[in-house]
């Protein structure tokens, strides 16, 4: 294997490529005997230590096979050094990236739990693969360079003129990006997550104004088999989102798009301030033919609901104090996070289905659901409580870091907290 070469910091006695220093640029060269001895030597357990079942079964069984699989693994080494200060902490490995054929037979980089989140992190886009091989080695390029995030004015005036809880906002941008992203990355971020707030409160007033039609057509629903497939189990579904796009336009008119489920879905949420908007909100998911649950009180009837095979909603991304969360890893730091829906899952094996949504740029939105999340088994319940909840915290970060700008970045989400005493009864006189 060769070195490769990373834009933002070349290898030693390497001259800089004229390329613009906003891309990273990986390279790697393995020689194809290597793989020919890998292959004779390893069984199929070890084979799936560097290459997926899909890499092996498009490598085919001819005598190319050896050739394939070299130019795969030196394109996911070349995508390891996209990331040299993580891979020198080995923070990410080769098995992090896997390497598939598009419809034009084009290479494709499809990305791990650690990878997306990495290049999540560094706001980076996606990695184009160039693969080549000749009698001796295979050889592998790939390149990346930043997001660009457009800022729309509202976005710069609201930042600069109605700085509602902007530090909080650059508090937690910095808790997740700090280490990634420079000051001015970071403000952008800020200021495209005020414009989204700006088209948010358009989008809540215009939105009791349309018809069922109108709202359904603003509306796309993907994968929809995930959550056909978790509904058929019979235990019911638990639906783990959080505030993403614009979770009420998103949930109320995707929802709508499964009739027979009407009344069915039940909404699990926290009063908000005002009374009067509080009101508004409910009496919303009631008009579409949600369920509403508090999120104190209310367990006996989510179970209830669930043992009927119904579907509930569990916002997951707000602070929960103690007793109702426990302290949870979220982007790296504890978070106390609601140990319900863990609680839940684990008493009843009702499958955990995460659901996002976002704005498309031409203002329609997606709701997505994504394969379940099993619970964590563990001898000790409290530690099986809190893996999984870490489990389903992963998840959301996921669904952060591909859209940072439109998840809900004013939530105090990493606030502390103290443990509430019980109050003892009051001593016989």
């Amino acid at each position: 294997m060769v070195d490769g070469v990373v834009a933002s910091g070349f290898a030693t006695g390497t001259a800089a490529p004229a390329v613009d220093p906003a891309y990273r640029c990986g390279i790697d060269s393995v020689e194809i005997v290597r793989i020919e001895r890998l292959l004779r030597e390893s069984d199929r357990a070890a084979l799936l230590r560097f290459f997926t079942e899909r890499e092996l079964a498009d490598a085919g069984e001819g005598p190319g096979r050896a050739a394939s699989l070299a130019a795969r693994f030196a394109a996911k080494e070349a995508c390891v050094k996209l990331f040299p200060p993580e891979a020198a902490r080995v923070q990410i490995e080769p098995s992090d990236f896997s390497v598939v054929r598009d419809d034009f037979g084009a290479p494709r980089v499809l990305l791990g739990p650690r990878a997306e989140a990495l290049v999540g992190r560094h706001r980076l886009g996606p990695i184009a693969l160039s693969m080549t091989h000749d009698r001796t080695a295979a050889k592998a390029v790939a390149i990346t360079q930043p997001v660009a995030l457009e800022v729309p004015a509202a976005g710069r005036f609201l930042y600069r003129c109605v700085p509602l809880r902007r530090r909080v906002i650059l508090d937690n941008l910095r808790r997740v990006y700090g280490a990634t992203l420079d000051a001015a990355a970071i403000e952008r971020l800020a200021q495209a997550h005020y414009a989204h707030l700006w088209r948010l409160a358009g989008e809540f007033l215009r939105f009791r104004w349309l018809s069922t039609a109108r709202k359904l057509a603003l509306v796309r629903v993907e994968n929809v088999d995930a959550f056909a497939d978790a509904y058929h189990r019979g235990k019911g579904v638990l639906l783990l989102t959080g505030h993403f796009g614009n979770w009420e336009v998103a949930t109320v008119a995707g929802i709508a798009s499964f009739p027979h489920m009407r009344g069915r879905f039940h909404f699990v949420r926290r009063a908000v301030k005002p009374d009067w908007l509080d009101g508004l909100v409910t009496r919303r998911f009631q008009r579409a033919g949600f369920g509403v649950f508090k999120k104190r009180g209310s367990l006996d009837a989510m179970l209830a609901a669930l043992a009927q095979g119904d579907a509930i909603v569990f916002p997951f991304d707000q602070h929960a104090s103690p007793p109702d969360g426990i302290a949870v890893d979220f982007f790296g730091t504890p978070a106390w996070t609601f140990k319900s829906l863990a609680v839940i899952a684990l008493a009843t094996g009702a499958p955990v289905l995460p659901a996002t949504s976002w704005r498309e740029p031409d203002g329609t939105h997606v709701l997505r659901f994504e394969a379940p999340i099993p619970a964590v088994e563990h001898a000790q319940t409290t530690e099986a409580i809190r893996l999984t909840t870490r489990a389903y915290n992963a998840a959301l970060e996921r669904f952060v870091l591909r859209r940072p700008e439109q998840w809900y970045w004013v939530h105090r989400r990493w606030k502390h907290a103290v443990a509430r005493r019980r109050k003892r009864p009051a001593a016989a006189s």
